[in-house]
């Protein structure tokens, strides 16, 4: 329920261009981007899911996408009415015909409370009720998001919700840039010692062929159980909606450790496939579409659909070293999961029997003292940034109902900057 004080318009009465993209002519390689609707994520985009659009074939300037703009998928059943708002843009990229582009008219509505608006779960019911088509071939075209409803509060309210929440992602943003700091140093201090081979001691080890003494090749399956995933049907609601994190390939891209994922199991579900539950520290593969993403999980118990094989480690002191060493199969994934089709396909026969060389376990242990607390710090930030989503998406319909004041709120984002 909608603040009773507060306008509310058609969108195509609150934009200055509203339109849907263009077709890209695709290439293997070059610095123009399409964005395609996999791309578009809650929160962030989905960088390895660009696609490389041949320079020479033009694109009117109207489609490449701006600062302030807001994108809406615009087609595919799960993927429908996702959005989201660039905060700033420094690289050449336009919407493809599946993705709508949004530039609001800023003096009636904010870009960036626009694209919290679409956030909700009301908002998203209202942009399903617009689209056509049957299931498998939902449309949302342009003249239909023309006619969404949206709340208009007066233009200083909406400034201040959305640099309410916005704060919220500032210092998600900033638990970012921590990570990504920790994530560099452990991956750097893996080259130095285990691909390099410049490991403490290593001017006095003896190498064999480029190989250090005592370093062996081996198989994953020789590391811990390996498991595929699989997907409780979809055509019993029961199985969908509880605690258990239900991991896809698209969930592994977010960061190091799978804490959010989209959908969740419930204890029904879940039982359907016991022998796929797998525990905290498991280490998951894609291995069918795009290939070799890694992330490690964090629940006591989750699952994963056909896409992706896990390890579960038998020495977790291994568990870090493996993460990086199953990193550096990516390219071997794509190869070996070749099937003459466009897409990698790696059975979990082949993925157990991919190869690693393995340095002596005292240098693993050593590596694992060094970079566990890292780890740790990073798990930290990732949970700490979950928690601040929550608060986040949990302010947003109150603001918006006018269950909470504006004021309590700012002050709410100030407790949180104190803490």
């Amino acid at each position: 329920m909608k603040n009773k004080i507060w306008e509310t318009d058609k969108l195509e009465k609150c934009v200055d261009y509203l339109s849907r993209g263009k077709s890209p002519s695709y290439v293997e390689s070059s610095e123009v981007f399409a964005l395609n609707q996999k791309a578009i994520r809650w929160g962030y985009i989905d960088r390895n899911e660009l696609k490389h659009h041949n320079p020479d074939v033009k694109i009117a300037e109207n489609h490449f996408i701006r600062k302030g703009d807001v994108v809406i998928n615009s087609t595919g059943d799960i993927t429908i009415g996702r959005a989201f708002y660039f905060n700033d843009i420094d690289y050449k990229l336009f919407a493809d015909s599946h993705v709508a582009i949004v530039r609001t008219n800023e003096k009636k509505l904010n870009s960036k409370f626009f694209s919290y608006l679409l956030k909700l779960d009301a908002y998203q019911t209202k942009i399903y009720n617009l689209v056509t088509g049957a299931t498998g071939q939902l449309e949302l075209s342009k003249s239909q998001l023309a006619k969404l409803e949206v709340d208009l509060p007066p233009l200083h309210t909406q400034k201040r919700i959305a640099s309410i929440l916005s704060a919220y992602d500032d210092l998600i943003e900033v638990n970012n840039q921590r990570i990504k700091l920790l994530e560099q140093s452990a991956r750097e201090l893996y080259k130095e010692w285990f691909v390099r081979m410049r490991f403490p001691g290593y001017k006095q080890a003896k190498f064999k062929k480029g190989v250090p003494d005592g370093w062996v090749t081996k198989t994953l399956d020789e590391f811990g159980k390996i498991y595929t995933g699989k997907t409780p049907s979809t055509k019993v609601p029961e199985y969908y909606g509880g605690d258990i994190p239900f991991i896809k390939t698209p969930d592994l891209h977010r960061s190091l450790f799978v804490f959010e994922t989209e959908e969740r199991l419930t204890e029904k579900g879940n039982n359907t496939q016991k022998r796929s539950t797998l525990p905290a520290n498991s280490i998951c593969v894609s291995c069918i579409g795009t290939g070799g993403i890694v992330a490690i999980t964090t629940a006591e118990k989750s699952q994963t659909n056909q896409q992706i094989n896990s390890l579960i480690p038998s020495n977790k002191n291994q568990m870090e070293f493996l993460y990086y060493r199953i990193l550096d199969l990516k390219e071997t994934i794509e190869l070996f999961g070749g099937t003459g089709a466009t897409m990698t396909n790696l059975s979990k026969g082949k993925f157990e029997k991919l190869k690693i060389l393995f340095p002596i376990k005292e240098l693993v242990e050593s590596y694992h003292k060094i970079v566990y607390p890292m780890f740790d710090q990073i798990k930290i930030l990732q949970q700490q940034n979950t928690q601040l989503r929550q608060i986040r998406d949990r302010l947003l319909p109150r603001l918006i109902s006018g269950k909470l004041q504006v004021s309590e709120a700012e002050f709410s984002v100030w407790k949180n900057e104190q803490d």
